[in-house]
């Protein structure tokens, strides 16, 4: 469906599938890891269209991206936007943008931050968005020679008011999830991936399982948890619904409340009350 309004205080996310995410925060539109391409490098095309059209996006205010891969990295989907796009991408990675002619491009590290005032707002009004890059375990590659020539990590948004949405990017389990939480409390969604998991020898330090993204979600002090990277293109080996059925059931173990597990189709929104 059409993107719900919103205003300034007012946060929503909608999911276009895989980990692409239109987030409305603070008075911005930010997407996260923008693939509106059918196919990709070295994978099968998508077995869900994407979410949301490319005409139906309002003004794009920021991109942030998680890391390199094809997957998330999506070159033909980022020539369609305007070069003066403000872009925040992990350390090393600036160049790829720069050489594409992107005119914002700011470069972060783990833990370091940037902010991006409204489009009308000025310096100093106190309303800007907060960007912060977290750790992740993962690692990235696109070509034969470049392997973990650029870092990986999530992405912390902060509106002014102080509502909070963390996107992992892609990650396996570990410590870094209650560092996240400590350093950056009161995390009203988290944006977690699911898929991509099987088997697990081969791809468990690189992406979470479904009972590992639950634990991730409370690692993290998570209020809600919205569950990603599933159920749009066919990485691995597990079953393409398998990842939702088993979140569901994991988050039901967990005791958490079933309206706090936002388990979306692609191209659905919610808003955060």
């Amino acid at each position: 469906g059409p993107l719900p309004r919103v205003d300034a205080g007012t946060v929503a996310v909608t999911w276009a599938g895989h980990a692409s995410w239109v987030v409305r925060i603070g008075g911005l539109t930010v997407l996260t890891d923008p693939v509106w391409s059918r196919r990709i490098l070295g994978t099968p095309a998508r077995v869900t269209p994407v979410g949301v059209a490319w005409d139906a996006l309002p003004r794009v205010d920021a991109v942030v991206v998680s890391h390199n891969h094809y997957d998330h990295l999506d070159a033909p989907t980022l020539r369609r936007l305007p070069r003066d796009t403000p872009v925040f991408v992990p350390a090393g990675l600036g160049r790829w943008f720069q050489r594409r002619r992107f005119t914002r491009v700011t470069e972060l590290d783990w833990w370091e931050a940037a902010e991006l005032p409204p489009p009308g707002g000025g310096p100093g009004r106190g309303d800007a968005v907060r960007f912060d890059f977290v750790p992740a375990h993962h690692w990235s590659k696109r070509t034969l020679t470049d392997t973990c020539h650029s870092l990986w990590g999530g992405w912390v948004l902060t509106a002014p008011d102080g509502q909070r949405v963390y996107f992992a990017g892609d990650t396996g389990y570990g410590h870094w999830f209650s560092r996240i939480g400590r350093r950056y409390p009161g995390i009203d969604l988290a944006l977690l991936p699911i898929g991509a998991y099987d088997p697990r020898w081969w791809l468990r330090d690189v992406h979470c399982d479904p009972e590992e993204a639950v634990r991730a979600a409370q690692d993290l002090g998570a209020r809600r948890m919205a569950p990603m990277h599933w159920g749009t293109f066919v990485l691995s080996a597990e079953p393409v619904l398998e990842p939702l059925t088993r979140v569901r059931a994991a988050w039901a173990r967990a005791g958490l409340p079933r309206a706090d597990l936002w388990d979306l189709p692609v191209g659905a929104s919610r808003v955060l009350t």
